[in-house]
């Protein structure tokens, strides 16, 4: 296909593509009025399925699926970033030299990690009563580990952080979130359909039928990512050198 024809194959397609965002732009509800078609549908909705966060219902109940595509870009993302990262044959991995590190600077990041990792726990732990959830918590639980290494050692870093058995963590989460999704087919429902088990006591760590399970398959996945994303871009400016030793 020649520049000319695929200039224009794009204005076609980016016109098209345009023409219907002013559509369904021009047929939202007003800004500020009273009419709230989505919010009055994703209230009752929630609050039928016994899930007090009407966020999380939306995103592991009612678009369950399309959560499901971001964790998919979340872990194709990781997979492309551990290629592109990986070791080439002019690369040799050298071992850091541990560096000083000013006393208050340790003190804070040891006493503030197990605070930022139980926090971390607590969000995802607590997603479909209270705002937060899997992404947010899975965030904040990967980042807080990095801690140690900004007050310890890169080294003390690594013996908590086994990169493998991460990027298992996140093959297994991202499955577990299919396989939650395929029981819900198996059960004679629709895939991902929140009919696997019982709805529970409203407001309690309970409640929301597979909205929790999905919720911590999310945390898990989210959690393993960042790892091993920060792992590999910290392996390329601590560990990696070329063959010329730079």
């Amino acid at each position: 296909m020649s520049r000319r024809a695929r200039l224009w194959l794009v204005a076609v397609g980016g016109t098209g593509l345009a023409a219907l965002f002013v559509a369904a732009a021009l047929d939202l509800p007003a800004f500020g009025g009273d009419r709230h078609p989505y919010g009055d549908r994703a209230v009752p909705a929630s609050l039928a399925r016994r899930t007090a966060n009407v966020i999380a219902s939306v995103n592991f109940d009612q678009r369950a699926f399309d959560t499901l595509g971001e964790m998919t870009i979340l872990f194709a993302a990781v997979i492309g970033c551990v290629i592109l990262l990986r070791r080439t044959h002019d690369e040799h991995r050298g071992r850091p030299a541990p560096q000083k590190v000013a006393r208050p600077v340790r003190r804070y990041a040891l006493l503030v990690l197990p605070v930022a990792l139980l926090t971390g726990l607590y969000v995802i732990a607590h997603g479909q009563l209270s705002p937060g959830g899997g992404f947010q918590g899975g965030v904040v639980a990967a980042t807080s580990l990095h801690l140690l290494y900004l007050g310890a050692d890169y080294r003390a870093l690594e013996r908590v952080r086994p990169v493998r058995l991460y990027e298992t963590g996140d093959a297994i989460a991202t499955s577990a979130y299919v396989v939650t999704g395929l029981a819900g087919l198996i059960g004679g429902s629709a895939f991902l359909a929140n009919t696997v088990l019982p709805y529970g006591t409203f407001n309690t760590l309970s409640s929301g039928g597979t909205v929790p399970l999905l919720n911590a398959a999310v945390g898990m996945e989210v959690a393993c990512a960042v790892v091993v994303l920060l792992a590999r871009f910290l392996d390329q400016t601590v560990e990696i050198e070329e063959g010329n030793g730079k």
